[in-house]
């Protein structure tokens, strides 16, 4: 085998950043997020049971 590396190097790895410090707003912003994703996922889930909101629609028969 030679001494030369085939393929892509791995990229170094970066440290973890440590949780920025939020202030009132911040956590208040966040809170109301949370809560505004929870209401739309109960939405969600109440409107997928139902079927289509229509029941019709147009039908095509099969005469020309």
């Amino acid at each position: 085998m030679s001494g030369r590396q085939g393929g892509k190097l791995k990229p170094l790895k970066n440290k973890k950043k440590k949780p920025q410090e939020l202030d009132e707003e911040d956590q208040a912003f966040k809170q109301k997020q949370r809560e505004e994703q929870a209401k739309l996922k109960a939405l969600r889930a109440k409107a997928g049971g139902k079927g289509p909101l229509l029941g019709g629609g147009i039908k095509k028969s099969g005469k020309k």
